[in-house]
């Protein structure tokens, strides 16, 4: 089983946390879905809950702090120093939403957004490194950014996270995986790209894909749930996936992984 304890390396994605509007009733939407128990963080952590694959931190959910805000699903990048990464942020063109900022006995994390618009997390791992499972069931295995500037967002990220992007053109022509220093496809963490025919003033944003030991059962769960399917399962030659969206209206998807774990490129 694909589990961690020590921290991720720097610009890693290392973790997915969704605000939604209904803790209880987020939890009770993908806990059967993709398996996941929970766990209360405090009241010191206001309202945040843990969900766990097999006993290991898989994401998080947590209460919608802006109400003119959607629900959504935030991807972060590990960092060994949030503030120095939030600088780097302003000095590539980005934007830091929220300041650094201390999450006791944690870490430390910020938010900013890349020159798209697309927003994004950075973890400085204390207690927690983020996720302590990944590429298999009920964790995260794939993350791809939808971007009105797919190449400003590509060197954007090199310059903050040194990701180098390899481009594979059969996913389409502006697109791209990305890994770390001189890792190439098969090292590959993520994906960058265009918005992929997403309708007319959809705004940059990072997707998150969640493992699953059945795209087919996910889908037909998806709706007796609460839950919308917005693209049906489809095969793909890195697995079979579907999309969602909970009850909130956040959007992630699935891929159908073995249970050892298998990341979809």
């Amino acid at each position: 089983m694909p589990t961690r304890s020590e921290p991720w390396p720097a610009g890693t994605p290392c973790w997915a946390d969704l605000a939604s509007p209904d803790v209880a009733a987020a939890q009770a939407f993908y806990g059967p879905l993709l398996g996941w128990t929970f766990e209360e963080s405090g009241a010191e952590y206001g309202g945040y809950v843990m969900a766990r694959t097999d006993g290991h931190d898989a994401a998080g959910i947590g209460p919608l702090q802006d109400p003119t805000q959607p629900p959504a699903w935030t991807l972060y990048f590990a960092s060994e120093d949030a503030d120095a990464t939030a600088t780097a942020v302003q000095q590539a063109g980005g934007t830091v939403l929220v300041e650094a900022f201390d999450v006791p006995a944690k870490g430390r994390m910020a938010i900013a957004a890349d020159p798209s618009g697309a927003a994004f997390g950075i973890w400085q791992a204390g207690g927690s490194i983020g996720a302590e499972i990944v590429n298999t069931p009920g964790s995260l295995v794939w993350e791809d950014l939808r971007s009105t500037q797919p190449d400003a967002a590509a060197a954007f990220y090199q310059a903050v996270f040194a990701h180098r992007v390899t481009p594979m053109p059969e996913a389409g022509p502006d697109y791209g995986t990305f890994a770390l220093g001189d890792g190439g496809l098969a090292d590959a963490m993520g994906g960058i790209g265009g918005m992929m025919g997403a309708p007319e003033g959809t705004p940059s944003h990072w997707l998150v894909y969640f493992g699953v030991a059945d795209t087919d059962a996910a889908v037909a769960e998806t709706t007796p749930l609460g839950g919308t399917v917005l693209a049906p399962a489809f095969d793909t030659p890195y697995g079979r996936m579907a999309a969602m969206r909970d009850p909130a209206g956040a959007v992630f998807w699935v891929v159908q992984t073995a249970p050892e774990g298998s990341a979809p490129a």
